[in-house]
């Protein structure tokens, strides 16, 4: 068998696109199932059950597959990585428990939450798997899983919900299609990157097995820690309309919110294609003083972003009407009007994603806290504030306020760091 090599940057790219093409299609065409087989309800039943995990989920993966990336100088080995996942899912699935049981939810909503929680511990550990291919720049891989995954998923998903009409069979479905893609992919996959591209002479049996290293452990968190709060603000950026949309609209608002929202995804599968795809390139252009290369890069990605969004914008507004009623159901086309604002929106997330994904590169970690929470904040109050009043469309407008105000603020802390680069180019931040 001959070895295996790191895929060029436009392999790696073909690769990540297909994958995040595909899975992000059978991540909307699960919503698609419960539209067509189930009602508004239940789809803001599954998507509160999103809603609820994913910041928790968010903030104990500690963003360890982009420092696994960038670890351009093999800090950590992949045991330190994986120890670390392992606990901090365990940790995960216990906030979640606490969370549910306190927040007065029924028991159907309550099952449904817990079960997708279940499912993203099993995304989580297959992620940190993702990280350590990613490294090895064989993007390949992981495209292979995410469509695994995520036709899995969908088929899974959909016979539940069809024998049963229940969502809480369906999140069953989605946490045994992952769990199924960790064990029989994920994990031979790792072992395949441990076997090709040694991280020390150590047994490549003792390698796939987790590490608890106290000292290694508290440096790692405390390199990774600001990562998970800018990804639990992050995510609860996008899911704090949601939030305040079941409590003051109900679910089947939250319903149509969710399944119009989904319809972003599909820009964001390049987005992530090309930023998963170049991130590594990033951090090494950094830790080698590259300014220009690092610069150029970046603003090759934002010129991609601000022409994928005007499109999305363009196209929402002459057919978003036809779109909806097409993928969905007519009730759903009433709401076009929300389809062109939330298109707006991710127009301005694609940016502000790629300078995210810059500083990260850049290592400025720290940044990212106040960034964050400033962002978070300001999509809370203006959800307090417009969304009783003004309903799905003052969800949409408190977005666009958040996202313009982490562009700003993003673009900033990107010009700060090339600044620094130019003037100590043999030093790097983890501010």
């Amino acid at each position: 068998m001959p070895p295996i090599k790191p895929l060029t940057l436009r392999h790696n790219f073909s690769w990540t696109f297909i994958g995040n093409a595909v899975y992000a299609a059978c991540q909307w065409g699960m919503v698609v199932v419960l539209t067509k087989l189930g009602t508004p309800e239940m789809v803001g039943q599954f998507t509160l059950g999103l809603a609820v995990t994913a910041p928790v989920i968010m903030f104990t993966n500690l963003q360890l597959r982009a420092i696994q990336a960038t670890d351009a100088k093999r800090q950590y080995l992949f045991r330190d990585y994986l120890g670390l996942r392992l606990f901090g899912t365990g940790l995960a699935l216990l906030l979640i428990a606490a969370i549910t049981m306190i927040s007065g939810y029924g028991w159907e909503t309550s099952l449904v939450i817990l079960l997708v929680g279940l499912a993203k511990a099993f995304e989580s550990i297959s992620d940190v798997f993702y990280g350590l291919i990613q490294q090895n720049e064989r993007m390949d891989r992981i495209a292979i899983s995410m469509i695994i995954k995520g036709f899995l998923s969908v088929l899974l998903l959909s016979f539940g919900i069809y024998l049963t009409h229940r969502v809480l069979w369906g999140a069953v479905g989605l946490a045994i299609a992952w769990a199924v893609v960790l064990v029989s992919y994920d994990i031979q996959s790792g072992a395949l990157m441990l076997k090709e591209f040694p991280e020390s002479s150590q047994s490549k049996v003792v390698v796939l097995r987790p590490r608890w290293h106290l000292e290694t452990q508290k440096k790692l968190v405390w390199l990774a820690l600001p990562l998970g709060f800018v990804m639990m603000l992050i995510s609860l950026n996008g899911n704090i309309p949601r939030y305040f949309i079941e409590r003051y609209l109900g679910q089947r608002e939250l319903g149509f919110f969710a399944a119009i929202a989904y319809l972003m995804v599909a820009g964001g599968m390049v987005v992530n294609a090309l930023a998963e795809s170049t991130n590594a390139r990033l951090a090494k252009y950094y830790a080698a003083g590259n300014s220009t290369a690092f610069r150029l890069l970046l603003l090759k990605l934002m010129g991609i972003g601000i022409l994928m969004g005007g499109v999305g914008v363009f196209i929402a507004v002459l057919f978003g009407q036809q779109i909806l009623t097409l993928l969905y159901q007519p009730e759903y086309a009433k709401h076009a009007d929300l389809f062109v604002w939330l298109m707006l929106v991710t127009g301005i997330n694609y940016v502000s994603s790629f300078l995210g994904y810059g500083m990260t590169a850049a290592r400025y970690f720290g940044i990212q806290i106040p960034l964050f929470a400033s962002v978070t904040t300001i999509s809370a109050i203006a959800c307090l504030w417009l969304i009783p009043t003004m309903g799905l469309r003052g969800a949409a407008i408190a977005l666009l306020l958040a996202a313009i105000f982490q562009v700003v603020m993003s673009s900033t802390v990107i010009i700060y760091a090339l600044h620094q680069l130019q003037k100590h180019p043999n030093t790097k931040s983890e501010a």
